[in-house]
């Protein structure tokens, strides 16, 4: 099932842990609904970069959360974040252009300078927070 053009609902709930474990990753209505939200801001950052996305992780069910080390919190969880990668371009490039683009993201985070993490507000009704992070091994700290 397509949520956008070139992002599907497969594409965004499929999970390497959950096929091993066999744990159900199947989204309810609401999460769905925010996937595609989140399936819209991907196609605008892939609009903005001009290359293809690959998402590593989107939603994730509270089992295959926990599987993960994850917190409750994730916005994963809500169906509201995706990790992406970019061909050709690092984290920090792809945080960069996202920021000066000034696109809707909630938050988007460079991540041990292996992925990217952006996400949509946890509600539709919610004003994107536009919260630029880096997280590695020395932390959690604003973009830079």
């Amino acid at each position: 099932m397509n949520l956008s053009p070139n992002f599907t609902l497969e594409e965004l709930t499929v999970s390497e842990i959950a096929a091993r474990r066999n744990l159900d990753n199947t989204p309810n209505a609401t999460e769905v609904a925010n996937l595609v939200r989140v399936a819209e801001l991907l196609e605008q950052v892939r609009a903005l970069l001009g290359k293809p996305i690959l998402v590593n992780s989107a939603f994730r069910s509270k089992p295959v959360n926990d599987a993960v080390g994850s917190r409750d919190t994730s916005q994963h969880r809500l169906g509201c974040a995706a990790d992406i990668r970019v061909p050709g371009l690092t984290p920090k490039q792809v945080v960069q252009a996202c920021i000066d683009a000034k696109l809707p993201f909630d938050q988007i985070i460079e991540e041990f300078d292996s992925w990217t993490h952006i996400s949509v507000s946890n509600t539709k009704e919610q004003q994107p927070r536009r919260q630029a992070l880096i997280i590695d091994k020395a932390g959690t700290r604003p973009f830079s």
